[in-house]
């Protein structure tokens, strides 16, 4: 079974690919989306959808597994990361893929232990869960914190079906 999971971001998608073949599990790929600041939210959202396909075309993931919709204080960050999830589960539909949501507590409880674990903690547990295949390259920006959480979602699926 391949997992495709997804962090959803206007700005950042990361998204994770993990092979999963009980008891083993693998990262396939990893990577980010970027989308430009100063392009219109419909090219944004266009770059991250068509991207979607590609990867989904590619890799042909068994399942989505998406991050929920955290509500918090910032109501127009929130109104732009539902976009970028429903532009990501049209892209599943297209390939009549399964799109699962975790919430951000399940993920941090079920990949760290801690339901209120920061970013740091959660990229070690995905780091200690996942082994060498997720080390950024050197002096490189790369919001290794959008694949790492793309990484700890897919994971967060595989121990939920276990």
């Amino acid at each position: 079974m391949i997992i495709l999971g997804i962090d959803p971001g206007t700005a950042t998608t990361g998204f994770g690919l993990i092979s999963y073949n009980y008891p083993v599990y693998e990262v396939i790929d990893w990577g980010l989306i970027e989308t430009k600041k100063d392009s219109s939210p419909e090219v944004r959202l266009a770059k991250i959808y068509q991207e979607m396909l590609s990867i989904i075309e590619l890799y042909k993931p068994d399942v989505l597994a998406m991050e929920m919709l955290f509500f918090a204080t910032n109501a127009k960050t929130a109104i732009k990361v539902g976009q970028a999830q429903g532009v990501i589960m049209l892209s599943a539909s297209a390939f009549n893929k399964e799109v699962v949501q975790y919430a951000p507590g399940t993920i941090k409880k079920v990949i760290s232990g801690d339901g209120r674990a920061d970013k740091i903690k959660m990229q070690k547990a995905v780091r200690k869960h996942l082994g060498s295949f997720v080390k950024s390259e050197k002096n490189k920006k790369t919001h290794f914190d959008n694949a790492a959480d793309a990484l700890a979602i897919a994971l967060c699926h595989i121990f939920s079906i276990k």
